[in-house]
């Protein structure tokens, strides 16, 4: 990362790999990483709800967990492995997880639910399970989904996990 010191000038230049795609942007120092990837990269899956980092929305992979990129300074991303719910599908294919929130009927409006997937994902690859309801659930805990009431959502998580431990 650069920061450039010249008087008046406060950009930074972050350089990232997003969905397996080199980046480099140069951006004002206080760009936040969700603005970043939805305004200069035009990957608007991560959306912004709250600001506050409590509904989940804005849910991106960092480095493959998951993190919250409305409270996060493009700038701390910088040499950083983004990954959006964009770059989860192989082609026509999709994830393990989002065809399993489209199996379990796991979505509703769909505003929560680029997030609520890449948490899914981080969950998975964090705990090699098998997971419980609880824990999916207390996984979850930082995405908010004003729809579904979050029964399906914690079935197609745990129908992912079941399914990789069959074998």
């Amino acid at each position: 990362m650069t920061i450039d010191t010249r008087p008046g000038a406060a950009t930074v230049t972050v350089t990232v790999t997003v969905n397996g795609r080199p980046q480099r942007r140069e951006v004002p120092a206080r760009t936040l990483l969700v603005h970043l990837i939805r305004e200069e990269l035009a990957l608007t899956g991560a959306t912004v709800g709250c600001d506050t980092s409590s509904c989940g929305a804005c849910t991106v992979l960092l480095d493959g967990r998951s993190a919250k990129s409305c409270t996060l300074l493009a700038a701390q991303a910088d040499g950083a492995e983004i990954g959006t719910v964009e770059g989860l599908a192989d082609g026509d294919r999709l994830h393990p997880v989002q065809e399993a929130f489209r199996e379990h009927h796991a979505l509703q409006c769909g505003f929560c639910t680029p997030g609520m997937v890449l948490a899914a994902v981080s969950l998975l690859a964090e705990h090699p399970g098998p997971l419980t309801e609880q824990e999916v659930r207390h996984g979850l805990k930082g995405n908010l989904c004003r729809c579904t009431g979050y029964h399906n959502i914690v079935r197609a998580v745990l129908a992912v996990d079941a399914a990789r431990h069959a074998g």
